[in-house]
């Protein structure tokens, strides 16, 4: 079967299409034959911790037909829709963990349910457990025009919160808008503390979600309200290093956070897809939610699509269409 492998260098990374054996379930996981694929930012990253020197099978999410099941798995079966994480999606067949895959609801087409996985589960992660947003609390998101900032937007609508987004793109908040966005900030690396204290009438958000990085941590910090928390999940900008105002997270009872897969476990992981399925799911079952699909394009064309994601022309979701 073909596959892309992906291979980080320092300064950038790069993409290659490969002939391999088609992989075989083992005990607890699913063989999926991809319809779908979606790309994620982090595994673009040069030096990223996604990817490394040696080549590795890319794409981390996808959506597709089950073929083949592993010993001692039960909720799947051949023939049945599936979405969500995945080994080596950028591929004909990829390998699914069973206890990390969703059904794909009927209302979702391919393309969806593949850009229906990393992003909203991550933005769940922050939102819901991380994060513990509540209705007619305040959401800053940073970045919004991004997959998981998109994603923040709609899962943060979804909870009944009132959400600020910044890009520096005044078209994508005008995007955004159309999905709930109550405020938008044309804002690319900062400058929007003041414009978040008027909003919230002085007192702050509730919860941040910095998709940036470090060019906005300190002032993410200062936008925050008493008991405010801060959910750290990007570095778009390159910088992993930022001033920590200690007297504001003393005085405001702060929490912060940070959002990565990196060091976790299978168990909690799992424990996160159990939620989502739960709390988010049903949402996207009913037709009253829907991920947001910026562009397609064909699996011969990943190249394409990497340079279209680094170009950050998008707003929400790019796939991968097998």
């Amino acid at each position: 079967m073909k596959a892309w492998f992906i291979t980080s260098g320092k300064d950038a990374t790069a993409v290659e299409l490969r002939e391999v054996a088609q992989p075989e379930p083992k005990a607890g996981e699913v063989l999926v034959k991809l319809h779908a694929a979606g790309l994620n930012r982090g595994e673009f990253i040069a030096g990223h911790g996604l990817s490394g020197a040696a080549a590795k099978a890319g794409g981390i999410e996808g959506a597709g037909e089950v073929v083949k099941v592993g010993e001692g798995v039960s909720a799947f079966k051949a023939g049945e829709r599936i979405m969500g994480r995945a080994s080596g999606a950028y591929a004909e067949y990829a390998i699914f963990r069973a206890d990390y895959a969703l059904h794909a609801p009927a209302a979702l087409s391919w393309e969806e349910a593949a850009g229906a996985g990393i992003a909203y589960l991550t933005a769940y992660d922050m939102l819901w457990p991380g994060g513990e947003l509540r209705a007619s609390e305040w959401l800053l998101v940073t970045g919004a025009s991004a997959g998981v900032g998109v994603a923040s937007v709609q899962l943060g609508k979804l909870i009944g919160a009132k959400v600020i987004g910044t890009s520096g793109s005044a078209e994508k908040l005008k995007k955004l808008a159309a999905l709930g966005l109550d405020v938008g900030l044309q804002n690319r690396n900062g400058g929007f503390e003041k414009a978040v204290m008027e909003a919230t009438g002085g007192k702050g958000v509730n919860l941040v979600v910095n998709n940036v990085g470090g060019t906005v941590f300190a002032e993410c910090i200062r936008a925050l309200a008493y008991r405010g928390r801060l959910a750290t999940v990007g570095y778009v900008d390159g910088v992993v290093n930022a001033d920590l105002d200690i007297l504001a997270l003393h005085s405001k009872r702060l929490k912060l956070f940070g959002v990565s897969n990196k060091l976790r476990g299978p168990a909690e992981v799992a424990e996160g897809v159990r939620g989502f399925a739960r709390d988010v799911l049903p949402a996207f079952a009913s037709g009253h939610l829907k991920p947001v699909i910026d562009k397609v394009y064909p699996f011969a064309e990943l190249p394409q699509a990497k340079a279209y994601m680094e170009s950050n022309a998008h707003l929400g979701k790019i796939i991968l269409r097998a």
